[in-house]
């Protein structure tokens, strides 16, 4: 692996409002790796309702990039704002929150036959399966756990189903 593979890590960009699409475009134009994070939901119109894809997180776009040599390139975008920063310095995002992402978008579902589930505003993690290693708090729900994962890298959270025999309590 070279140098500079190493040094490429992945990072959240804050994009003008509706602008994900064509930032995430243009960066790929540019030949920066880029992901951004769909879901399908339903839009309704006046005359008709439709399926369309939007972000999953509205404003933000990822990148992977050697932060010191590519981020001019990224800040030139139109459309573009700034890196998301904890403290002054651009929060890098580790590989295995992209991947959860990239589950969690997948058109998989991951559920299976739920019997009991852990007490509502428990934090917990989650101990099998593609979301293993995550950690989030159980919300009440009727039929399945209802899991807030919250990731501080981006400072925003996602609502997954999860099996109730993939939970462990964690110690606070």
């Amino acid at each position: 692996m070279t140098e500079q593979a190493d040094e490429r890590q992945w990072y959240a960009v804050y994009v003008r409002s509706r602008y994900e699409k064509k930032v995430c475009q243009s960066l790929v134009e540019q030949e920066v790796e880029t992901f951004l994070p769909l879901i399908d939901t339903w839009r309704q119109w006046s005359d008709r309702r439709k399926k369309v894809r939007v972000p999953l997180f509205r404003g933000y776009v990822f990148v992977q990039i050697d932060y010191r040599r590519e981020n001019l390139k990224v800040y030139d975008t139109d459309g573009v704002v700034r890196f998301i920063a904890i403290n002054g310095k651009p929060s890098v995002i580790r590989e295995r929150d992209i991947e959860w992402i990239r589950v969690l978008t997948g058109e998989s579902e991951f559920l299976g036959e739920v019997h009991s589930s852990p007490p509502p505003g428990g934090k917990v993690k989650v101990i099998a399966g593609p979301f293993a290693g995550m950690e989030g708090v159980v919300q009440k729900a009727r039929h399945a756990s209802r899991l807030v994962v919250y990731f501080d890298s981006i400072m925003q959270g996602i609502e997954v189903q999860i099996n109730p025999e993939f939970l462990q309590p964690v110690k606070q």
